[in-house]
């Protein structure tokens, strides 16, 4: 019997049985593949997303790959068979954001698969079709499942328009930080640096193209063209912020605890930053990851450490806060058998 996590409220869940929901017109019905687990889904299991952006009772996964099963009436059916990873955001396509391609600030309202709409911890996904993206036929779906942080680096890395030459660098070492890492020197920079709080995570930052790692309480520059921030504390802000010359450009990805202390306003007028910030991504950010991905340009794989069964949902929210330094990004297997565990 196939089956879904669901979570009724703050810190209490079950694993229930999953019955697959017909494709109605427009919409595709996906096999998941896998599903990651993120600081948002912890933050959905303890209870501290910011109002309005969950509603419980709710069966989480954003994060996701895996394959078309059926579609709905309207829906090309050569989609089925098709590898796939899909955007998060149920937009509504009409509003003025929507027409030009913000759909990730539509004015109709906050909707998001796994957040507010039915997620990917589960063994299938219905979803609207327009929110796929059909991956190579010989994409690797493990790997595919990290697609969408990617995508939300992406969208950092658009907005940061680095150019080639310029000196860059970002703060923080998860998963957005690694991609981060890609995206930035894929424009050949003069300069990449990483600044992290774990030496430990060194080797894998130069892996991905870094030509140099510092921590935090290491002395650092202040003369950077270009900086994203992905640590998703209120201290990573203001570290990224150091790092720039006057006229620099700064992006923030991270989310810190509500109420945390910012940047100060002095500092960014008298320095005349340039800041942006990202929440989710964009069609375009979207395609651009696809396609990068399809080009053997983006590896995810090396972020993978854990695999674990939907039965496993406890446990990989505690291996996603437990500091581990051994922990990187985290899986569900809605078809791994139980007993499978760390990659």
């Amino acid at each position: 019997m196939s089956t879904a996590v669901v979570v009724d409220a703050p810190g209490a869940h079950r694993l229930v049985p999953h019955e697959p929901r017909r494709p109605e017109p427009g919409e595709a019905l996906v096999r998941v593949h896998a599903v990651g687990i993120c600081g948002s889904d912890r933050e959905v299991y303890q209870g501290n997303r910011p109002e309005g952006y969950v509603r419980y009772p709710l069966t989480p996964g954003h994060e996701w790959s895996g394959t078309v099963e059926a579609v709905g009436a309207g829906v090309p059916g050569a989609l089925v068979g098709r590898k796939v990873v899909g955007e998060g955001f149920r937009n509504c396509q009409v509003c003025d954001r929507c027409h030009a391609g913000e759909t990730t600030l539509c004015t109709d309202g906050y909707e998001e698969t796994g957040f507010t709409q039915p997620g990917a911890m589960a063994a299938t996904l219905t979803l609207p079709a327009r929110l796929l993206h059909v991956l190579p036929d010989d994409a690797d779906l493990t790997a595919a499942a990290l697609l969408e942080p990617a995508a939300c680096v992406a969208a950092a890395a658009v907005k940061a328009r680095a150019l080639p030459g310029e000196r860059v660098g970002v703060v923080g070492t998860g998963t957005l930080g690694m991609f981060a890492v890609q995206f930035l020197k894929a424009g050949s920079p003069a300069e990449l640096l990483v600044v992290g709080t774990r030496r430990d995570r060194e080797e894998l930052s130069r892996r991905f193209g870094a030509s140099d790692f510092r921590t935090r309480d290491e002395e650092l520059p202040d003369d950077l063209d270009v900086v994203i921030e992905t640590a998703g504390s209120a201290s990573a802000a203001r570290t990224a912020a150091s790092l720039l010359r006057r006229g620099g450009r700064l992006v923030l990805t991270g989310i810190p605890a509500p109420g945390a202390d910012g940047l100060d306003p002095t500092d960014l007028v008298v320095r005349q930053l340039e800041v942006h910030s990202v929440f989710g991504a964009p069609p375009d950010a979207w395609s651009h990851t696809v396609r990068v991905f399809g080009a053997g340009l983006l590896d995810p794989l090396p972020l993978v450490t854990h695999e674990l069964p939907l039965a496993g949902f406890t446990e990989a929210i505690e291996l996603v806060g437990s500091g581990d330094p051994t922990v990187g990004k985290v899986l569900l297997r809605p078809y791994t058998c139980a007993g499978s565990g760390t990659t």
